[in-house]
């Protein structure tokens, strides 16, 4: 870790440096109930920053025009094989018409940023407040700093027409179930969710097979919900044919 990232920090639309830092993040704060009971006097405060993040994000994002949420590691270096595969897949959607909402950070993030940018597409990153973390890339067109996981997932869902997920890690896999089970519940209609990187998602797809469905947490069914490729003109091709889809039957009488 930086020194720079040490002693600075974004929380929302404000940056915080030296004696202005906190020890703990918003959502930290949130959701601890040790010590006093004064924070139950001031949740009805955060009421209202939550009520402005969203305000934020809708305003911002209400124009956009069909979006498509990128997932994956921000671990991933330049020069590694999934940062070119996201890199082609934010071109390829952009090339479609799509515009490429991320987290806004390094790696793969950053990766499917830069590609719809190069191809002259709408490039949007949508920022968290960590403890270690880590800025919008420079290839964010518009950038939104959120305090709340909970308000940035809304909108990562909220705006776009389906998800496709590159290797990552907890906050990827937190990001993948949470689609898979807002499509399994029908939260969402006709939202496709990709999987990019066969090899890297082998072991999980097996378990969903073999412990999931063999279990009966699942339906088998439900594993039809996930689409996996390496392809990412496969890829495009899905969410633009779901999005059709979709489209078409909005338009029957």
């Amino acid at each position: 870790m930086s020194k720079a990232s040490r002693e600075e920090r974004r929380q929302g639309p404000s940056l915080v440096r030296g004696k202005f830092l906190p020890d703990s993040t918003y959502d930290e704060r949130l959701l601890d109930r040790r010590g006093s009971t004064e924070w139950l006097h001031m949740d009805p405060w955060r009421v209202l920053r939550i009520q402005a993040e969203f305000v934020e994000g809708f305003g911002q994002l209400g124009e956009l025009p069909p979006a498509v949420t990128v997932f994956g590691s921000a671990r991933t270096h330049a020069d590694d094989a999934d940062y070119a595969m996201g890199e082609r897949l934010g071109q390829a959607l952009a090339e479609a018409g799509y515009a490429v909402i991320t987290g806004g950070g390094p790696g793969i993030m950053e990766a499917a940023n830069k590609g719809a940018r190069q191809a002259g597409g709408i490039s949007v990153g949508l920022g968290i407040e960590l403890p270690f973390e880590q800025k919008l890339n420079d290839y964010v067109d518009l950038g939104i700093e959120f305090r709340y996981f909970f308000v940035r997932k809304t909108m990562f869902v909220k705006y776009a027409c389906g998800f496709v997920a590159l290797p990552g890690g907890f906050g990827t896999l937190d990001e993948l179930f949470e689609a898979l089970t807002l499509v399994q519940t029908r939260k969402v209609t006709s939202f496709p969710v990709i999987l990019m990187g066969g090899e890297f998602w082998g072991g999980l797809l097996d378990w969903i097979r073999g412990t999931l469905v063999k279990t009966g947490k699942i339906s088998p069914e439900d594993v039809n919900l996930i689409q996996v490729t390496d392809d990412v003109d496969e890829a495009v091709r899905i969410i633009v044919e779901s999005d059709r889809e979709r489209n078409g039957a909005r338009q029957e009488p």
